[in-house]
């Protein structure tokens, strides 16, 4: 916990959400030094426990909510951005990542205990094994730190499974030149459909929308060859600029 904060060193001046308080071990330390501090809580078993444990604090406020449904925008409305920390839950640590950079217009950094292999994923590189959808759109809009593991033994009950921290600052913008963000995250999500798969492969599979996108500009052949990039690559490959070659090539080529 102590190197937690360090590596997050909140400020009086700021606000901090929060998400999973548990018992609120990590949160009084929070609410020791930040300027206000929003924690969102799903367990209705701990939520009147934290109520009473942070009652004196008036910069506090405790969210009953889910973290995958909530709307953070909304919740710091009084802030302009806010600083996000969290000991996210494996089974759904994901898919609260993925939500959090889709609010990314209010949220300026994220620092996230989430299993060790989802942050092998998140940081692998073009040409690694662990790259994936993943790693792609966290590269695209944040910078991302990898801060330090921690040992089962660190939780009580002991999991089976390492953790790790993470830090992710936010980009002011999205890491590629890219005409059609949308469009973006629809070809790469069909570049892994199926792994084992050459780009060439999963583009002829990908869903109908997709494909007449393709059809208008000669098929997926023309359109990789227009963006410069071998058909028999796999996805993993992919550095994040050239997902944006070839999103870019859908839509200016013609044949």
């Amino acid at each position: 916990m102590d190197r937690i904060i360090r590596a997050f060193d909140p400020q009086p001046d700021e606000t901090i959400v929060e998400i999973g308080p548990g018992q609120g071990a990590l949160t009084s330390r929070l609410v020791e030094k930040a300027g206000r501090v929003i924690a969102v809580e799903f367990d209705r078993e701990l939520v009147s426990g934290l109520r009473a444990q942070f009652s004196h604090a008036s910069h506090f406020a405790l969210i009953e909510a889910d973290a995958l449904t909530i709307n953070y925008c909304e919740t710091i409305r009084l802030s302009e951005k806010a600083r996000v920390i969290a000991n996210l839950p494996y089974n759904v640590g994901t898919a609260i990542l993925q939500r959090l950079i889709e609010q990314r217009g209010c949220i300026s950094e994220m620092t996230l205990m989430l299993q060790r292999e989802v942050v092998d994923r998140i940081v692998a590189q073009p040409g690694s094994a662990e790259r994936g959808y993943l790693s792609v759109l966290v590269e695209a809009y944040c910078e991302t730190e990898r801060l330090f593991d921690v040992p089962p033994q660190a939780f009580r009950p002991v999991p089976k499974v390492w953790s790790t921290v993470v830090a992710l600052r936010v980009r002011s913008q999205i890491a590629a030149k890219v005409n059609d963000e949308r469009l973006l995250w629809q070809v790469v999500s069909a570049g892994f459909a199926h792994p084992r798969k050459t780009i060439l492969n999963n583009l002829r599979q990908a869903p109908e929308s997709l494909q007449e996108i393709l059809k208008k500009r000669g098929g997926a052949s023309i359109v990789l060859c227009d963006a410069g990039i071998p058909p028999l690559r796999r996805a993993e490959t992919f550095a994040l600029e050239e997902w944006a070659l070839l999103v870019n090539a859908m839509l200016e080529g013609s044949r």
